[in-house]
């Protein structure tokens, strides 16, 4: 089923509502929700994308999350996103920040949240082949040896830097 997408402008009002499909062929600008998803140990939950992802087909990912569907807000997104992809239902997220992200194959408006997460992980067959948590060293050494998702990385890298002003 061809998802229906809440596409936005440049400054992210949204102008329109059309089939996944269509935004990914055209590369329209669209919203994203970002989950890093923490253990109480304070190790970030890695995926692995399936190679039938519309977008970066297997490459590794440090944000559960995914497109805002027509009539959703980011917070509702992001609720349904943690239950769909990983089985974590009515976790407490924390709002980080608001970014744009663009490239070749992706023109993102993301919201960025977090939360703590100790519970079993059952993995969307469909969008996840793997994951685990790792802690941020180990994920430093790995996407030098992996493909990571541009935007992902940008979010840990942010969320790092803002984590770094408050210290």
């Amino acid at each position: 089923m061809d998802e229906i997408v809440a596409i936005v402008d440049e400054k992210n009002n949204i102008i329109d509502s059309l089939p996944r499909s269509v935004m990914r062929s055209q590369n329209l600008p669209h919203r994203a929700c970002y989950i890093l998803v923490f253990n109480s140990r304070n190790k970030i939950f890695v995926q692995k994308r399936t190679q039938s992802k519309d977008v970066y087909p297997g490459y590794y990912d440090i944000a559960t999350g995914g497109v805002v569907l027509a009539g959703e807000t980011y917070e509702e997104s992001a609720t349904r996103e943690l239950a769909e992809e990983i089985g974590a239902i009515n976790i407490p997220l924390l709002k980080r920040f608001d970014f744009f992200h663009q490239d070749s194959q992706c023109r993102v408006w993301g919201r960025v949240f977090s939360c703590i997460y100790d519970g079993k992980i059952v993995l969307q067959k469909e969008e996840v082949e793997s994951g685990d948590y790792y802690t941020i060293e180990e994920i430093m050494k790995l996407k030098d040896i992996k493909s990571f998702t541009p935007d992902g990385l940008y979010v840990l890298s942010r969320y790092l830097d803002e984590r770094a002003d408050i210290s």
